[in-house]
């Protein structure tokens, strides 16, 4: 997906994966009780920082904070904005 949008410094765009709907067991979820997820895919990078260059790329997927970045809708999706270092772990 080509966003028209680029992150400045060391922000990133992500596409949060859309939350559970089902436990493992088979439980399903009810609306007012899905948590907000924790895992995305990086649509967009920034150019990174003059003296650190990113580590992440276009199409990795990622673990971030719970409430780490800022909620965007571009095009008609969710995204979140975030800087590189509020991202945990790549997948």
């Amino acid at each position: 997906m080509a966003l028209n949008v680029k992150p400045l410094a060391d922000r990133v765009i992500i596409e949060p994966a859309a939350a559970e709907t089902q436990t493992a067991s088979g439980i399903i979820i009810p609306d007012t009780a899905k948590e907000k997820p924790q895992k995305g895919t990086v649509v967009a990078v920034g150019n990174g920082k003059k003296d650190e260059p990113l580590t992440v790329k276009v199409g990795d997927t990622v673990l971030y904070g719970k409430y780490a970045g800022t909620d965007l809708k571009l095009e008609g999706k969710d995204f979140l904005i975030m800087r590189e270092e509020d991202i945990l772990a790549i997948i």
